[in-house]
Formats: C-alpha cells, sequence, structure tokens
C-alpha cells in the first residue's frame, strides 16, 4: 500500500469540509495534514463547478508545493468536468459517490500522477471515439477518432479513469502488469501525451468538443 498520502481539505462551506474530513479520516491510506503542513493532494468539495470554485482550484495549483487537487462536486456534468480537468484537477467525484473508498482511491491516483473521473463521464467518451467516423456536432473526426482504440484499450483506460491502479487493473481483466504497462505506454505514444492523467484529459476532451 505505501505510505499514507498527506491531504488537506478545502471547502467554501463548514458543513462540506467537515464531512469531507470525516469521510478521509475512515481512509487508512492517506492522512490529513496540520495547518500549515505541506499535502500532497487537497480534495476541495463544492456545491458546484463555477467560476469561484475554478478560480479557488487554479489558486491551489498555483501555490507551493503545488498539490494536486481531487475535486468533489454536488453536480458534475461533461461541460463541469472537461472545465475542471482544464483548471488544474487530477481527480474528480460526484458527491454522492465520495464514499472513504472511492475517495481514497482518487486521492492514491492523483498522488502518483494518474487522473480519476466518474466511469459514465469517460464511458460517453469511449463510445463516442469508437463510432466510425464519429465526431461531435457533425465536425471532423479528430485524431483520437481517426486512430480508434481497440477494446483492450478501451478496458484499461476505463479502469485508468476510475483511479485503479496497475496490479488492480491487471487483476480484474486477466492481463499481467506488464501488458497493462505497455497498453498505456502505447496509447501515451501514439497521441503524444506525457502520462497517464494527460490521456485521460486528452481523451476527455477529444470526446466532448
Amino acid at each position: 500500500m505505501g505510505e499514507p498520502v498527506p491531504v488537506n481539505v478545502v471547502a467554501l462551506d463548514p458543513v462540506l469540509e467537515a464531512g469531507t474530513k470525516s469521510a478521509l479520516l475512515a481512509c487508512p491510506e492517506v492522512y490529513l495534514t496540520a495547518p500549515g503542513g505541506e499535502p500532497r493532494v487537497v480534495v476541495m468539495t463544492v456545491d458546484r463547478v463555477g467560476r469561484p470554485e475554478l478560480d479557488v482550484l487554479r489558486s491551489i495549483r498555483e501555490t507551493p508545493p503545488r498539490p494536486d487537487v481531487v475535486l468533489v462536486a454536488g453536480e458534475l456534468d461533461p461541460a463541469d468536468a472537461l472545465r475542471a480537468i482544464a483548471a488544474g484537477a487530477r481527480g474528480l467525484l460526484r458527491r454522492r459517490e465520495a464514499d472513504p473508498v472511492r475517495l481514497a482511491r482518487a486521492v492514491r491516483a492523483a498522488s502518483r500522477g494518474d487522473c480519476a473521473l466518474p466511469p459514465d463521464l469517460l464511458e460517453l467518451l469511449l463510445q463516442r471515439s469508437g463510432a466510425p467516423g464519429a465526431a461531435a456536432d457533425g465536425a471532423a473526426a479528430g485524431p483520437w477518432d481517426a486512430a480508434g482504440l481497440s477494446d483492450r484499450e478501451r478496458s484499461v483506460l476505463r479502469m485508468v479513469a476510475d483511479g485503479h491502479e496497475t496490479s488492480e487493473i491487471a487483476k480484474r481483466l486477466c492481463y499481467s502488469p506488464r501488458t497493462v504497462t505497455t497498453v498505456v505506454h502505447d496509447i501515451t505514444q501514439r497521441f503524444r501525451l506525457r502520462n497517464r492523467a494527460h490521456a485521460v484529459a486528452y481523451a476527455l476532451r477529444a470526446g466532448m468538443l
């Protein structure tokens, strides 16, 4: 499991802050930093994703030690997800889905440079990217659409976006860890992406624009 991840909580509502901290205290994989500490991940809890919330998110990302941010929102549609990722969010969760297990998984994913988001958002993207010639609003197909994804790549990318580690993905899909690593590497190289988080963010943008 490794060392627990140091986490801080930011919320514009003290009730949301208290609830998020309570959930995190039930996660042995993380620990709340003391005031003035340096968290590796900040969990930001909001009712909605608007301009004030995105401004706070950007401020967190720009302030040393530049922690990664997991955004927990009361409502989260594809447009919200796109804006949040563009502002620097590493993980996204709807508040009704943010139980201790999922919250800890998203925090761990963010801490290792991965990206977690609700599976239904990625599912929408993958369905659209896999349809021959599919493109939003009749636009020309982008590079993601043109190249397509194999069933294996779709399965792996879904689980990456859901915050699963390489060993978990391998076990769930009955692949070797080396195969999972190779699949992710192939996706990032094909589309000239930096890492797994960039792959998920790029896929989201390609499917929603």
